[in-house]
């Protein structure tokens, strides 16, 4: 057989084996698994090296909208290419409605926003912020048929909140579809009250942004969108779990049989709220909700990783430059917390901070790393075992890393829109060196190959986890 590329003399690791072999790969996928498989036109020498599936990072935003005045510091492009600077072949972001959009209308505007600007393979969740009878009744259903079949749905932010009603309706048409439903939980009310309370005491400072959202806030709305699940009787995905409380209210219900999964992120493994306390507006560039929590709380989240409560790791990468009026220093008075825009950038460092912290110090394996951050997204969102895995016949998206390879995060080695990393000075060992997109480099040993337009969208499957017991509370 003829092979485009071969890689050669690596140590390849899926989910659930790590063995030594060369990968051939022809038109895009990979061909065969073994030793001497003869020669190719592009031979890698993959010695010392690990070969992986390429990171699929299933919680990013880009180009969204995010209110006046605001502008989020990636694009297609940038985000993408950062994207494959941290190990990545494939990012699902959101097509986010805003309030009196058709949701066909914003999905529309996105492919137009992502087509010819992509390093790596895209693929979108919806975001409903609009329960209309013509967004349940019409929209929804036909988009989930394309091929859009997962959808989130906020429990906080003004114009994104559900009330419950909402969210139950939503979940019934997930039910009736077979689409898998994303949750910020966060409770709403008790954010505003307490944020009211904090800004007449003088307490503005980005620090108290955590003070305005303690994890009581998390834990009662993952408590009430497992209940209002269990009502309905469908699948959920809570995203961006931040400390244990809301942690352990997954572990009982998946204990009692529910299908409820949860998501974790590098924010909630490695900083705390402490960050925030910077001098000036400097805590501004830690603001995300949830926000990073204590030391306990990260000992927590590695818990839920290390016993699968969490069955995935993703960055929530939110950006926003610093030092930017359209950013998180942006002028029109915002000079309390509650101004600043929440999200910080993650898509380029998220692998390295897990291989480091968790590969590196024992905490979790080599397969359950690739588990995390490639193989359960792709299972998770319909996309196995076309994505994230290494298998004859899956697409060649992979990574090549060395693990022995030394570096310090700093912003002047990223790749993205931002002007600043959260993650400035942390110490990481192990790093990908080449990102490879169905059998083409977009980035090889360390440099830029690929090209806007390398990366496709891709349509999705209905997600294996999206399935119900087939009984609802009024059945």
């Amino acid at each position: 057989m003829t092979f485009d590329t071969i890689i050669r003399g690596g140590t390849v690791a899926t989910a659930s084996d790590t063995f030594q072999c060369d990968v051939g790969i022809a038109g895009g996928r990979i061909a065969a698994l073994g030793e001497n498989l003869g020669e190719a036109r592009d031979m890698v020498n993959a010695t010392g090296r690990l070969v992986l599936p390429g990171g699929i990072d299933s919680h990013v935003h880009f180009a969204q909208p995010s209110g006046p005045g605001i502008v989020m510091a990636d694009d297609f492009a940038s985000g993408t290419r950062a994207a494959a600077f941290g190990g990545n072949t494939m990012v699902l972001p959101f097509a986010m409605q805003q309030k009196g959009e058709s949701l066909r209308e914003v999905v529309k505007q996105y492919h137009a926003k992502a087509d010819g600007q992509c390093y790596v393979d895209v693929s979108f969740h919806l975001i409903i912020a609009e329960a209309t009878d013509r967004v349940l009744g019409q929209e929804l259903p036909a988009l989930v048929n394309d091929g859009y079949t997962s959808f989130k749905v906020f429990m906080t932010y003004e114009g994104l909140a559900l009330s419950d009603m909402e969210m139950l309706q939503v979940m019934s048409v997930a039910r009736e579809t077979g689409a898998l439903v994303m949750i910020h939980a966060e409770n709403y009310d008790a954010i505003r009250f307490l944020t009211d309370r904090l800004e007449r005491a003088g307490k503005t400072a980005p620090h108290y942004h955590a003070a305005s959202r303690p994890i009581p806030v998390e834990r009662e709305a993952t408590h009430r969108a497992i209940s209002l699940s269990e009502l309905v009787d469908v699948p959920i995905m809570i995203v961006h779990v931040s400390n244990r409380e809301a942690m352990e209210e997954i572990r009982r219900a998946q204990q009692r049989g529910l299908k409820i999964y949860g998501e974790t992120c590098p924010q909630y493994l490695v900083l705390t709220e402490k960050d925030l306390e910077g001098l000036n507006m400097e805590g501004t560039k830690y603001v995300c909700s949830p926000p990073p929590r204590d030391a306990a709380s990260q000992r927590a989240c590695w818990e839920g990783l290390q016993q699968h409560v969490f069955s995935l790791f993703s960055s929530d990468h939110c950006p926003f430059r610093y030092d930017d009026p359209q950013g998180k220093l942006a002028p029109k008075g915002r000079t309390s917390f509650r101004w600043v825009p929440n999200g910080i950038p993650g898509v380029e460092t998220r692998l390295p901070i897990l291989y480091s912290e968790g590969v590196g110090k024992g905490r979790i394996t080599l397969n359950e790393f690739v588990a995390l951050t490639a193989t359960n997204h792709a299972k998770t969102y319909g996309l196995y075992p076309k994505k994230g895995t290494i298998a004859v016949g899956s697409d060649a998206d992979i990574a090549i890393w060395d693990p022995n390879r030394e570096l310090t995060i700093a912003q002047s080695l990223m790749h993205g829109g931002t002007d600043y990393t959260p993650y400035e000075g942390i110490k990481v060992k192990g790093w990908p060196v080449s990102t490879m997109v169905r059998g083409k480099f977009v980035v090889r040993d360390g440099t830029l190959v690929g090209a806007p337009g390398d990366g496709s969208y891709v349509a999705r499957e209905k997600s294996p986890l999206a399935k119900t017991s087939g009984k609802s509370a009024w059945e």
